[in-house]
């Protein structure tokens, strides 16, 4: 479901055509959008379990992070921390799910802790990326997924646990970022 190359108009045009037709037809195509293609599908499920935060959809999302990091066919050398980022971004865009959201970003900055954990120092573009997603995290936790800290305490207490003695500055950010969450979110 890319939306990349679109041209004005063209939505506008789909739009009023569309408008025509009977439920029936709409079904028909929506069906075969599904069947057309593996991201077609995974935004049609996440955005029919929009409320689900722990459902099949966060699930399928979540595997797709876990395979950036840890891929069960590919060798280390292919991280590709854009593409795990991206189904936090899908995800995000199909379903709006805040808690959903909150627990992929989660996923991302676990197995981002535990990758270099495992393989040592990475680089400054690995740890940025992770530290963006963890002050995204924040901000949600500070924000519409205030009431989901305390699920995610004993996480964020272990993450800054896993990268003690990791360098680039990134173990002090993610100690700075839990311990202020703490400091703010802990009694809520």
């Amino acid at each position: 479901m890319k939306t990349t190359g679109k041209k004005p108009g063209e939505w506008s045009a789909i739009r009023q055509h569309l408008a025509t037709w009977e439920k029936p037809a709409l079904l028909a195509l929506v069906k075969d959008l599904y069947e057309a293609a593996a991201e077609n599908r995974h935004f049609l499920l996440a955005r029919c379990q929009a409320e689900e935060s722990g459902g099949l959809a966060v699930e399928k999302y979540r595997q797709k992070i876990v395979e950036q990091f840890f891929p069960r066919r590919r060798l280390m050398g292919e991280l590709k921390l854009g593409e795990a980022r991206k189904a936090i971004r899908d995800y995000r865009k199909a379903t709006g799910n805040t808690a959903g959201t909150a627990e992929l970003l989660m996923t991302y900055v676990e197995n981002g802790a535990e990758f270099t954990a495992q393989f040592g120092n990475i680089d400054q573009r690995f740890y940025s990326s992770i530290e963006s997603a963890l002050e995204e995290l924040a901000v949600l936790l500070r924000g519409e997924a205030r009431p989901l800290y305390p699920q995610f305490a004993d996480r964020l207490a272990r993450i800054e646990e896993r990268t003690a003695g990791i360098g680039w500055g990134f173990h002090d950010f993610i100690s700075d970022v839990v311990r202020q969450l703490a400091e703010e979110l802990g009694g809520a």
